[in-house]
């Protein structure tokens, strides 16, 4: 790779747009960045107080210099904040990523934290996903909620979808038979970010996969009784989850129509 940040990689010509811009089809903002930087526990900014933020690198074409620029964004206080990092010169995004957050954890944008004596997790990153989880009203749900509801959908909050199966849903259509989980990355073992515990790793391990096992067997139970589940990861793209749930919501409707409507004919 040229050397970042010395401005001459393009002279006569823009830079590719797959050096700066996301692809169709590409991972989720959140798993792109979390990959780039080497973790989601590897994107935090110091806010004071002992606060964190969870920052993400942008890249910014300058057509007049024919330039990418990375710059560090987080929120704070209901503001966004964001902070040069350097010029990136590779013709992959991915690598414009990663360079970006290795440039700006060189140069000290980034938290230091540790793990204090008294916890039970292996990482920064477990500590933050064990800490974060919450049993209803999580920031990927309120933000779920808020999209469906300004498409007009109606839905039941932290409900059970069946007396029969003791277990609560983050969003019930109960009209539509339909149940929505939004599952976070630790505790109900993600692909993607889930990260087997090194620290009291029987007593993790047995916990998460207990988890997994209690997932499946709600699903098999409530779709044996004529539910259709859908199950969110914390990380989706949350327009992506509304626009899924969505379309079930309208495809059971339509489909209760049209049987609605050849019970009248005859």
């Amino acid at each position: 790779m040229p050397q970042t940040g010395t401005g001459g990689r393009w002279r006569d010509r823009l830079p590719p747009e797959r050096a700066y811009k996301r692809r169709a089809g590409a991972a989720a903002p959140a798993v792109e960045q979390d990959r780039a930087a080497g973790g989601r526990n590897q994107r935090n900014v110091d806010l004071g107080d002992g606060r964190l933020a969870r920052a993400s690198i942008t890249l910014r074409l300058y057509r007049s210099t024919r330039r990418i620029r990375a710059y560090l964004r987080w929120s704070q206080d209901g503001r966004t904040e964001e902070r040069y990092v350097c010029e990136v010169e590779s013709d992959s995004r991915k690598q414009n990523l990663v360079e970006a957050w290795r440039q700006a954890r060189a140069k000290g944008f980034l938290a230091k934290d540790a793990l204090p004596p008294e916890s039970t997790a292996s990482s920064l990153g477990v500590r933050a996903s064990m800490r974060g989880n919450r049993s209803r009203d999580t920031k990927p749900e309120l933000l779920l909620r808020g999209l469906l509801h300004r498409r007009g959908m109606r839905y039941r909050v932290d409900t059970q979808p069946i007396a029969d199966v003791r277990r609560k849903a983050d969003l019930v259509f109960p009209r539509d038979r339909i149940a929505v989980f939004v599952d976070g990355c630790f505790w109900h073992g993600c692909p993607d970010h889930y990260r087997p515990a090194t620290k009291n790793a029987d007593f993790w391990r047995e916990k998460i996969n207990g988890n997994r096992a209690r997932d499946a067997e709600t699903n098999e139970r409530l779709t044996a009784a004529g539910w259709t589940i859908i199950r969110v990861w914390e990380h989706d793209d949350p327009a992506q989850a509304a626009n899924q749930i969505e379309n079930a919501v309208r495809r059971k409707r339509d489909s209760a129509h049209l049987d609605r409507a050849k019970a009248d004919a005859h």
